[in-house]
C-alpha cells in the first residue's frame, strides 16, 4: 500500500501547493527512478502524443503542474495539454483522478495483465526490476505484432492507424492502439487497454477506434 499512499500524497501536494509539483514528484523515489530509467532507455520514443483532457468530461484528468513536472523529469517537450502518450498513460494515470479507463486500476488491477496472458500483478509499478513503461511498451508492441484475434487498420486524417484486439485469457482481453504522427510515418504506440465487451469491439472496431481517439493528439 505504500506505493499508492506515495502517489496520493504527491498528487495532493502538487495540486494544493503552488510550485511543488517537481519536488513532490521527486520525493516518490520509485516513480522518479522509473522515469529516469525510461528516459535513459528511450522508451518514451516508442509512444506518440496524447491529450491530458478527458474528451468525455472536457476536464483535465491530470493537473497541469503534474503534467509539466512529469515531462520535465522525462526530458520531453510538451505543450499543455498535449504530451507523451506513454508518460501520460502510465505515470500520469497513476497520479490522475480516478476517471474512465485512465484509472490507475489499469495497472494495479489484474484485468489488463490477465487479458495479455500475463500474471495478474505484472503491471504493479513498484514491483519487479523493470519499469511500468518498459513492461507496457513491450506488451503493446507484442500484441500489435501478433495480430491478435482481430486486427483493424485505416487511415485517420492521412495517418496510419491500427488497433489489435487480443485473444481471451482468463475471461479478459486487451486492445493495443497505434497511430502515425504524420502521413508516411510509422505508427507509434498510443494506448494499451483492457476490454470488457469484446463482442462490441469485434462487431464495430471502427466505432471503438473512434472512442479511443481521445488518446491521440
Amino acid at each position: 500500500m505504500g506505493g499508492i499512499e506515495d502517489l496520493d500524497r504527491a498528487a495532493t501536494a502538487a495540486a494544493s501547493v503552488p510550485g511543488a509539483a517537481s519536488e513532490t514528484l521527486a520525493a516518490v523515489g520509485w516513480l522518479s527512478a522509473a522515469i529516469d530509467a525510461d528516459r535513459t532507455a528511450g522508451h518514451f520514443d516508442r509512444w506518440g502524443l496524447a491529450s491530458a483532457i478527458d474528451a468525455r468530461t472536457g476536464d483535465p484528468f491530470l493537473p497541469r503542474p503534474l503534467f509539466e513536472a512529469l515531462h520535465e523529469r522525462a526530458g520531453l517537450e510538451a505543450s499543455w495539454p498535449i504530451g507523451n502518450a506513454g508518460l501520460l498513460q502510465t505515470y500520469g494515470s497513476l497520479l490522475a483522478h480516478d476517471t474512465a479507463d485512465r484509472s490507475r486500476e489499469r495497472w494495479l488491477g489484474a484485468d489488463l495483465a490477465t487479458g495479455l496472458g500475463l500474471d495478474g500483478a505484472h503491471f504493479v509499478p513498484w514491483e519487479g526490476s523493470r519499469t511500468l513503461l518498459d513492461r507496457a511498451t513491450e506488451a503493446a508492441a507484442v500484441l500489435l505484432a501478433s495480430g491478435g484475434e482481430f486486427s483493424w487498420y485505416s487511415l485517420v486524417e492521412g495517418r496510419a492507424t491500427r488497433a489489435v484486439l487480443g485473444h481471451e485469457h482468463g475471461g479478459s482481453r486487451a486492445l493495443a492502439y497505434a497511430v502515425a504522427p504524420g502521413p508516411g510515418t510509422s505508427p507509434l504506440l498510443v494506448a494499451l487497454l483492457p476490454v470488457a465487451q469484446a463482442e462490441t469491439v469485434r462487431r464495430d472496431l471502427d466505432e471503438a477506434a473512434s472512442r479511443l481517439r481521445w488518446h491521440a493528439a
